[in-house]
């Protein structure tokens, strides 16, 4: 999905077309390498008969069916002339000239970026005479998420979706609150009443995981419910509750790419220190932009107890430089050439000497010494700049605690995080 959220904002901001293709049949085309045999279908043969038939191509309810399928469409394409990347097997890249388009490929369904309508025609003809295709036109649709274009930008929302989620669980009435969690709430395993039937709580929470690849606003709340899926609690039903009441209030809230921005990649890192009551480990939070354009964000628990701020807020460092790492290279794939550093922002400034000072290094811990090697790698090279930021403008709050409503309204703003179906569109980036 960060790849998918990449390309649009790239197509956005250089005005690439945008074309949404289907495979018939997908799964057939797909040539099997091993020996598979079924049971006789219905209608041939009596119960007794014992015979089973040798399957000659791919079939759906196979497990090999979507390896066999992409084997046969990754080397059907490369055949022509595209690349397929290293950083995201899934994209596939072809250029000729000053023509270039980038595909992406889930399974059956195809998304095209391309600047050369002539190009994409014949390659579409290409691809529907080696296999069945469904022109399903410009993007609109893709995956769940729904996707609009005008001359300003692109927004991707899932208000579709989040009616339906309000609608089954019955909230579509329900009174709509501001913020997703109560300010300074803190969830325990260990406190409340056990649900008599968990499967309910799964499932929603479930279903709520797929809304946070449009709504980061969620992305904290969500993570935090996600912990007690095993053993779900009273308490913690009535958070999940007041999710949705969120949701009513704001259905149509998702991402804007805008077409004016630049294509700069900048991060902000942070940390809450021993933010988990049970386990009094860390919370991971980072948030990336490429220009004004939020693309990719994270919200997690780390694996190990930090014995201080500044170790917890290091090892958040050590996961954002690796996905600004990993983004620099998708961008080139993308004919994006990344020449300036990245910029990272962190407000720990013993983490940012950690980083930067190579006299620190003997006071940090061997736990942390290849995080440290790493980070200070990518800044010695120029891939990473790293400055501090004051606390009280860190954009990444949202990702690591509950906030009062003025503080997340602002903050979601900053973010990028708009309400698509507003009578007026007015979007403040930092």
């Amino acid at each position: 999905m960060v790849t998918i959220k990449c390309l649009l904002s790239i197509a956005a901001i250089k005005g690439w077309l945008l074309i949404q293709l289907d495979v018939n049949n997908a799964f057939f085309h797909g040539e099997l390498l091993e020996e598979v045999y079924i049971v006789l279908p219905l209608g041939f043969g009596d119960k007794n008969d014992k015979r089973v038939c040798r399957l000659n191509k791919s079939l759906y309810g196979l497990k090999q069916a979507f390896r066999q399928w992409f084997a046969k469409f990754s080397s059907t394409i490369i055949s022509l002339g595209f690349m397929q990347s290293k950083t995201d097997y899934s994209l596939f890249t072809n250029t000729q000239g000053t023509s270039f388009m980038a595909l992406l490929v889930y399974v059956d369904d195809i998304l095209i970026a391309n600047n050369d309508v002539t190009f994409v025609n014949t390659f579409k003809t290409f691809l529907d005479q080696k296999f069945k295709l469904k022109d399903l036109g410009p993007l609109m649709y893709f995956l769940g998420l729904e996707v609009t274009r005008n001359t300003s930008g692109i927004s991707l929302s899932h208000r579709k979706y989040a009616l339906e989620i309000l609608s089954n669980i019955g909230f579509l009435g329900s009174k709509p609150v501001k913020t997703h969690m109560e300010q300074h709430l803190k969830l325990s395993r260990y406190d409340g009443v056990l649900l008599e039937d968990p499967k309910p709580y799964r499932r929603l929470v479930g279903r709520l995981l797929d809304l946070t690849i449009t709504r980061p606003d969620l992305t904290f709340a969500v993570h935090t419910l996600s912990q007690f899926m095993d053993s779900p609690q009273l308490p913690h039903l009535h958070a999940a509750h007041r999710v949705l009441q969120y949701i009513k209030d704001s259905p149509d809230q998702g991402l804007f790419f805008p077409s004016n921005s630049n294509l700069k990649l900048t991060g902000f890192a942070d940390s809450d220190w021993a933010g988990c009551q049970d386990t009094r480990r860390s919370i991971t939070s980072f948030c990336i932009f490429l220009g004004s354009s939020l693309i990719s964000w994270k919200s997690k628990k780390q694996y190990v107890v930090s014995r201080s701020s500044a170790e917890a807020e290091y090892r958040v460092l050590a996961n954002t430089v690796s996905e600004l790492v990993w983004l620099i290279s998708l961008l080139q794939d993308l004919q994006v050439n990344h020449s300036s550093a990245a910029t990272l922002y962190c407000d720990n400034k013993s983490a940012i000497q950690i980083a930067t000072n190579s006299v620190f290094h003997e006071r940090t811990k061997i736990y942390i010494e290849i995080d440290c090697h790493f980070v200070r790698d990518k800044i010695q090279d120029s891939s990473i700049k790293l400055f501090y930021v004051n606390s009280h403008i860190r954009l990444v709050d949202c990702f690591t605690k509950p906030l009062g409503f003025p503080l997340f309204s602002t903050l979601l703003s900053k973010l990028g995080i708009i309400d698509i179906h507003a009578p007026a569109l007015v979007v403040k980036l930092v």
